[in-house]
This record gives C-alpha cells, sequence and structure tokens, in this order.
C-alpha cells in the first residue's frame, strides 16, 4: 500500500521523482524519500511525514543524478519514522531499495545475514531485502558467472522471499541502469522519449508517457537510459507488451474542486454514463456485455452466484446479491475475499464467481480469485483500472470506465460498481424469465440514473447545512433496509473513513435487537426511506428511535409522506426504480459524510491510517 517511483533517463531524477510521488501520495502518507545516483554514490533524502516534508529536505540537497527512485510509504512492519522510511541503503552502501508488500519471512533472513555482518538501521522488512540484495551481489563478484551482477543479485535474492513486493533497486556501480520486480503488488513501466519511468500506478507516469508495460507476477525488468528488458524469476525472456492509457492527466487533476473527493462526487453523473455507454442491445430490452467470455447457454447453465470483494466494493455486491434474487431469480452468496480465500466453503460445481476491485490490484480478492480459479471455478472481475492483476488473471469481465479515483474513500467507483450489478443482473434476468417489456422499463431506469444524480447534487447546500449541524456527533446510525440496508453499511463507513466518527450501519428492523442501546440525544441516525411495501415498517422504527430522544435524519423519497415531526431532518432523493433506487441514495449518503468531515476539519483525501489501494495482507 506504498507508491513507487523511479526513472532513468537524460534529466535530473529527484524533481521528476518528487512530482510523480505527489500523484501517488493517495497510496501512502506516512513517510516519503527519494534516492539518486550520483558521484560514484548514492544521494538521497527521505523523511516521516507528507510528500512536502520530504521534498523541502531534497530541494536542500542539490541532486544532480539522472538515475533514482521515490517511496511513499504506509507502514507495515516498524513505526513511523525517518529510519523507517524508504529508500533503504544496504549497509555496504551500494544498493538502495524501495518496496511495496510485506517480506513474511523476513527475520530469518534477517539473522542469517546478521551472521554475515550486515547492519540495520530500521526496523522494516524492506531493508532486510535490501542488504540480501547485497549479499548476493558480493557472492556474484565472487563468482561471476557472466550475467549481469545487479539483474542476478536481485533476481537470486527474490528466490528466498515469502510474500509480496513491487520493488526497485539501483546500484552505485550501474550508473543508468534500474533492476524492478514484481509478486502480488502493481508495477508499470513507462516507455517515454528518450526516458523510462517506473511506478506502481498509471498516475505517476501520464504527465510523461501513455506508453506502458504492465509487469505480471514473477517478472523482473532491467531498465538501462537504451532500452528495457524482461526476465522472469526462472530466467526466461519475456517479450514485452506496450500498451496505452486512454485517459489523460487532466483527469488526475483537481480542475477547480477543493478536493479529489468533492470532483469525484460531482463526476458521477459523467462516470455512471461512461459505464453504460455502449452496453445495452439494440432492441433496448437488456444489457451487453463485451468481456465475459461466456456464452447466453453457458449462464443459463449457472445455479448460484458467488461474489467476493472488501470494503465498499463489498457492500456493491451486496446491493448486487439482492437485484440479482430479485430479478435473475439466482441464489447469490457475498462473502468478504480475506475470508474466503481461507474458508472450505463447500459449492456446487455450476456456481459462477465474480470479483469486484475498483484497483484491480486488492490482495484479498486477488487471492480470492486465485482460490477460486485453483478449484476449478470460472471467475468475471468487475474493475476499474486496464492491465491490473485481477483483469489480467480473470476468465473475463467487465470494466468500470470511471477514469482515475484519487480520493481514498472510494464514491464514483461505487455507484458504478452498483450500476454494473444492476445491468448484471438485468443480463441474467432476460436470460431467465424477465419479460421484454420490464427489460425495457429497466433499461430506461438505468438510462435515466445520470440525470438523477445530478438532481440530487443541485441539493448539496442543504446537506452541507445539515451535515454542519452534526458535525459534533461521536457516534451514528444509518439505517435501511433490503438494497438500501448496504447503502447504510457503505454510509456508516464513509463516515468513519474520513471524518473518525464511530457509525454502525444496520438493517432498520434490527435497531430493537441491540443498537437500540446505543441511543441518545447525542446519537443521530441516518434512515434511507424509500416508497413502497416496507415504508411503514421503517416509520415504525423511526419512532423507536423518537421515542428515545434520538435525532432522526431521513434520505427519504419524493412523495412519501413522512408523519409531522418524525425527522429532524428531510433529504428528498427522487422515486426511482428498485435497480437504480442504492445509486440514488448513495448521493446524500456521500455529500453528508463529506461535509461532516469538512466541517471538523479532516483532510478527507488522505484520512490517517488509511491507503487507496490495499496490497498487503
Amino acid at each position: 500500500m506504498c507508491g513507487i517511483v523511479g526513472y532513468v533517463g537524460q534529466q535530473k531524477a529527484a524533481s521528476i521523482i518528487v512530482e510523480a510521488l505527489r500523484r501517488l501520495e493517495y497510496r501512502g502518507y506516512d513517510s516519503a524519500g527519494v534516492a539518486v545516483l550520483q558521484d560514484g554514490g548514492i544521494a538521497f533524502a527521505k523523511k516521516a511525514g507528507r510528500v512536502e516534508v520530504m521534498a523541502k529536505v531534497a530541494a536542500q540537497r542539490h541532486f544532480t543524478g539522472t538515475t533514482g527512485i521515490g517511496h511513499t510509504r504506509w507502514a507495515t512492519h516498524g513505526g513511523v519514522t525517518d529510519a523507517n522510511a524508504h529508500p533503504h541503503i544496504s549497509s555496504d552502501g551500494k544498493f538502495a531499495l524501495i518496496h511495496n508488500g510485506v517480506i513474511e519471512n523476513y527475520s530469518q533472513i534477517k539473522k542469517f545475514l546478521l551472521t554475515k555482518g550486515y547492519t540495520f538501521l530500521s526496523e522494516t522488512d524492506t531493508e532486510v531485502l535490501c542488504n540480501l540484495v547485497a549479499y548476493h551481489y558480493a557472492k556474484e563478484i565472487a563468482d561471476n558467472n557472466g550475467h549481469n551482477r545487479l539483474l542476478e543479485s536481485v533476481r537470486k535474492a527474490l528466490r528466498h522471499v515469502e510474500g509480496t513486493y513491487g520493488i526497485a533497486v539501483l546500484c552505485v556501480d550501474f550508473p543508468g541502469e534500474m533492476v524492478a520486480a514484481r509478486k502480488a503488488s502493481p508495477l508499470i513501466l513507462g516507455v517515454g522519449d528518450g526516458e523510462y519511468l517506473l511506478a506502481s500506478d498509471a498516475s505517476a507516469l501520464i504527465s510523461r508517457t501513455r506508453n506502458v508495460v504492465y509487469l505480471k507476477d514473477g517478472e523482473l525488468v532491467h531498465v538501462t537510459t537504451a532500452n528495457f528488458s524482461i526476465i522472469t524469476l526462472d530466467q526466461a525472456d519475456v517479450s514485452p507488451v506496450v500498451d496505452r492509457i486512454t485517459w489523460s492527466i487532466a483527469d488526475a487533476e483537481l480542475n477547480g474542486y477543493g478536493t479529489f473527493m468533492e470532483k469525484e462526487i460531482f463526476e458521477q453523473p459523467q462516470a455512471l454514463e461512461n459505464t453504460m455507454r455502449g452496453r445495452f442491445a439494440e432492441d433496448g430490452s437488456t444489457a451487453q456485455f463485451g468481456g465475459l467470455n461466456l456464452s447466453a447457454a453457458e449462464f443459463r447453465q449457472v445455479d448460484r452466484l458467488a461474489f467476493c470483494a472488501c470494503g465498499t466494493a463489498w457492500h456493491a455486491c451486496l446491493v448486487a446479491e439482492h437485484l440479482i434474487e430479485r430479478f435473475a431469480r439466482l441464489p447469490v452468496e457475498v462473502d468478504y475475499a480475506s475470508e474466503f480465500r481461507y474458508r472450505n466453503s463447500p459449492l456446487d460445481r455450476r456456481t459462477l464467481f465474480f470479483v469486484m476491485s475498483q484497483s484491480g490490484e486488492t490482495i484479498d480478492t486477488l487471492g480470492a480469485l486465485r482460490e477460486a480459479k485453483r478449484t476449478g471455478y470460472r471467475v468475471l472481475a468487475i474493475n476499474n483500472v486496464v492491465g491490473s492483476s485481477i483483469a489480467r488473471e480473470a476468465d473475463g469481465g467487465i470494466y468500470q470506465h470511471v477514469g482515475p479515483e484519487i480520493g481514498v474513500a472510494s464514491t464514483k467507483a461505487f455507484t458504478s460498481q452498483l450500476l454494473l450489478g444492476a445491468m448484471v443482473a438485468l443480463y441474467l434476468g432476460r436470460l431467465r424469465d424477465m419479460s421484454f417489456n420490464d427489460g425495457v422499463q429497466y433499461v430506461e431506469a438505468l438510462k435515466g440514473v445520470p440525470d438523477l444524480v445530478r438532481q440530487i447534487l443541485k441539493g448539496a447546500p442543504h446537506i452541507q447545512a445539515v451535515a454542519k449541524r452534526y458535525a459534533k456527533a461521536t457516534d451514528f446510525l444509518f439505517l435501511g433496509r433490503l438494497s438500501l440496508f448496504p447503502i447504510a453499511l457503505e454510509g456508516a463507513l464513509k463516515l468513519k473513513e474520513i471524518s473518525y466518527i464511530h457509525a454502525e450501519g444496520y438493517p432498520a428492523a434490527e435497531i430493537k435487537h441491540g443498537p437500540i442501546a446505543l441511543i441518545t440525544d447525542k446519537c443521530p441516525s441516518v434512515f434511507l426511506v424509500p416508497k413502497g411495501e416496507i415504508f411503514n415498517k421503517i416509520v415504525s422504527s423511526m419512532q423507536e428511535i423518537k421515542a428515545r430522544k434520538g435525532p432522526v435524519i431521513a434520505i427519504a423519497t419524493e412523495g412519501s409522506e413522512l408523519p409531522p415531526g418524525l425527522a429532524d431532518e428531510v433529504i428528498r432523493i427522487p422515486d426511482c426504480h428498485e435497480a437504480v433506487l442504492p445509486i440514488v441514495a448513495s448521493i446524500p449518503v456521500q455529500l453528508l459524510s463529506y461535509y461532516i468531515a469538512l466541517e471538523r476539519g479532516c483532510d478527507v483525501d488522505k484520512p490517517r491510517n488509511l491507503a487507496k489501494s490495499v496490497t498487503v495482507e
């Protein structure tokens, strides 16, 4: 869960690296560092804190080298200190290394290296790996076998490593060269004009090149000022495939907004349009997807669906479960990816798996995908990042096409996932017993979602005013039923993530089975209140809260008549088709959490202890 950058070229590396780290800071912001090869050695600067803290130190060091690496950290091994910041330098001073991931057997390796005279200044597993590379390099010098010593020493070190890694390595004996490798941690090589860049995320490269090579697990890339080559850990040559990034640098900039989260909330109408584009049949009665790699006949053979995801994406899967069971009459199971990996769940052979991840690199979701494939199941993926590990390893899938999401707390990616879940429910329903007319109505409802979202966004000032009145609360409840229960979970998660207020999401009817004990006049309850058959049931739950002097905030569909005085605050959303109701209800939940966090002075784009893409277990 760290940002990695590397540069090999003709320009001063440090300024390029620092600018790239600023773009990657959402991946980790405990500490940052940069190292360059110059004057026959390694010059470096690293500091605990945000990238800007380190950048001020780096500016005073007058770096001139044209080959360098940089890192912004989210701590796993060792506290947030200058010593634990990356890059790490080997005790012989020859190597600099940056790392994303976890070396699980680092303590055993460290014990071995201590017996060989290597010393350590940090608490990190990364410094252990750096010294292990130095150890193998020394052996290569003693017994030169004709290979490139830098590449070979990294390769041999990695063969002793258990765990996950994305690394970049420099050596003072090889100016103008860099070696990088990955295993379950993303790395992208940017192919520029007379220069090469390495990063864990395309946003760090896009200002200099759109031509990229997505490294695969078990691959090492050796970069020089003239060219690059890729091999596997087993020394097999790899023919690289150069892809092109389709989005621009402007997509990863604020463009006048105060924060990325605000920008991405207000980008949702366009993001939802992009998600749908070209994905409806000509007769307007069903959805169509180009990359599922399963025929309609094969889909009809499926008896059960299993979804795996983490965090916000797990909430989107819960909504998909409700809609698929409602409209396609297929049983659905939803698992936390982290739990599925280690359970021995009995599944019918005619089960189809879906995994969902915005980044396509979520380590637990990737592990669940691999476990499902290992046991012989077909796995489809819903994700947003072209070339990601999940996209490459799934049997088929659907890209979200919402552009880069920089804010740590997901917004536009979440509503896009909700939309795709609804579209999958439509597709499967039409393959079974959903009528043509019902399909047409469903499609029209989906096409109308962007305008409904625009309508709600116009009411943002009212939601901001509500947020100000409750920003000092220390506890919140979010309550909904059926397809809106997952939105209650998402609302509670958003508030926790960015405002640090304790919040819980529950099915509305469950409050009397325990959570009602939390109710005081200091604990607001946010109710999601749709029109329809469960309206009166939800009103009854609201009355139970009100009878105990709990403040009530109602997010209610237009046309629903709440009893006078029942809700202290009312936020209206359009009355709409039940397939799109979760999307529509998500917008005020996002805005409420966002404005509460702002009122409390929180950094919504970089909430404490969190990082955007969870690539470590």
